[in-house]
């Protein structure tokens, strides 16, 4: 049994992701910012906590996280607005890794994207160059971090039903379930294999335990 904390926990992964952990005797606490989600996400069988990523600053958040073995970043600003999408796919974003580290949370598994790097390629006068930057950033603070991190980097999400299969070798366009993201969440919180890597993958044909171990 491990105790997760969810970020952006109202969330289309987060709100799959939940009752899977739940479902293994996980104890999860899912961090939401709207108070009107909290019935929604107590559904899930988790614990749901008001606080916004976006304005709380290290020490509170590091108060949020405290008495928890993991953390999954699920959050993002939802893009439109550059200026908010810094404030929380990155600036938020970092801060949360250090506030995990300071509240001995160590296990920390980022939803990313396939294709976030520095050299992502987006263009400044795309909307999407704002969100490439800051997770591409963000990315790789976490990778210079001493957390037993994680970096889920799945291709666009869909609404279809989960498969349990995907492809991590040649995962094409990375096209990918929300159901199939939260189950390999899931999955590696629970496989050390997959600590300090970062796995790009999208549906495919081979079982998830296996696509992702290392």
């Amino acid at each position: 049994m491990a105790r997760v904390l969810i970020i952006g926990g109202h969330g289309k992964v987060a709100m799959r992701l939940a009752p899977l952990l739940i479902d293994r005797g996980d104890e999860v606490t899912s961090v939401i910012r709207n108070p009107d989600h909290a019935y929604e996400v107590g559904q899930t069988g988790a614990s749901p906590v008001v606080a916004d990523v976006e304005t709380l600053d290290e020490a509170a958040l590091t108060e949020v996280f405290r008495g928890h073995d993991a953390v999954v970043w699920s959050a993002g600003a939802g893009g439109g607005d550059p200026q908010r999408t810094r404030a929380v796919d990155l600036d938020g974003a970092v801060r949360s890794m250090s506030a995990a580290a300071a509240a001995g949370a160590t296990r920390y598994v980022m939803v990313s994207y396939l294709g976030a790097s520095r050299d992502h390629g987006v263009p400044e006068d795309n909307s999407f160059y704002a969100y490439a930057e800051a997770k591409s950033i963000a990315d790789e603070h976490l990778r210079g971090t001493d957390l037993d991190w994680t970096i889920l980097a799945p291709g666009p999400l869909t609404l279809d039903e989960p498969t349990g299969l995907i492809e991590v070798e040649e995962p094409g366009d990375g096209r990918v379930t929300r159901g199939d993201v939260a189950a390999v969440a899931a999955a590696v919180l629970h496989d050390p294999s997959t600590i300090r890597r970062t796995i790009a993958f999208g549906n495919g044909s081979v079982p998830i335990a296996d696509a992702i171990r290392g």
